[in-house]
């Protein structure tokens, strides 16, 4: 595959992964990595897949300011940091496709636990409890859709708070994942191409600014309803993945 071809195929992800994601809060970071690590070596996909999310996220984060839940930002920081701390000091490395299945199974475990045990990002300490999870798993496999959803789709927030604080925590993932992958690919000599980086920067600004136009148009109903069979989809995809990296 020629360099322009490979450019032009991660241009047109970054701008439709991140037009989906502002909409549904999700599912364009898992698409866009599978596309980067068809296209790239793994550090270098990781930096550049952290390098547009963050863009993206914190592009909506920045549209939807008022609509941030604050308490819920605090908790997750606090599990993140920790998440990261551990990884530093301990240079963990897990299996990719056991975090992968876990990943896979979360979403329909997670739907069926009793009403006492759901997880929800608006209880006490639970957003502590994402922020943890989902940083281990993002610097496991480089992303961790379902298991930041699944702390979200019980929640009673409305879609732009929802849309809005996923966003946030998301950044600052995104913000430790460039960190941490950045270190390794520099130990290693790599680099990421600066015209790659600008185009999935640009193109991520782009995508996220017209679906707020979408957002704006669908109720809170529809906006659930869509993220369950998305929540659902990508686990699904995920535990498949898993499955065939172990065979």
């Amino acid at each position: 595959m020629t360099p322009v071809i490979a450019l032009s195929l991660i241009a047109i992800s970054s701008l439709v992964t991140s037009f989906i994601s502002g909409i549904l809060g999700m599912a364009g970071g898992m698409i866009l990595m599978g596309v980067l690590l068809a296209l790239l070596p793994l550090p270098a996909a990781m930096m550049l897949h952290g390098i547009s999310q963050l863009t993206a996220n914190g592009w909506r984060a920045l549209m939807l300011r008022q609509s941030i839940d604050w308490r819920v930002f605090r908790g997750y920081t606090i599990g993140a940091a920790l998440a990261l701390l551990a990884f530093t000091l301990l240079q963990f490395v897990a299996s990719k496709p056991v975090a992968l299945i876990l990943m896979g199974l979360t979403p329909f475990v997670g739907l069926a636990l009793p009403e006492r045990f759901h997880l929800n990002v608006e209880r006490r300490g639970q957003s502590f409890l994402c922020g943890l999870i989902n940083t281990a798993i993002a610097l496991v496999a480089g992303i961790s859709g379902p298991i930041l959803d699944l702390f979200f789709i019980r929640s009673k927030m409305g879609r732009h708070a929802v849309v809005a604080t996923k966003a946030t925590v998301q950044s600052l993932s995104h913000l430790m994942k460039i960190g941490y992958f950045g270190g390794i690919l520099s130990a290693s000599g790599g680099s990421v191409d600066p015209l790659l980086a600008v185009t999935v920067v640009v193109l991520g600004v782009v995508g996220t600014s017209l679906s707020k136009q979408v957002l704006e148009r669908i109720s809170d109903a529809a906006f659930r309803r869509w993220t369950r069979w998305t929540v659902m989809t990508l686990g699904t995809l995920y535990l498949a993945s898993g499955i065939l990296a172990l065979l």
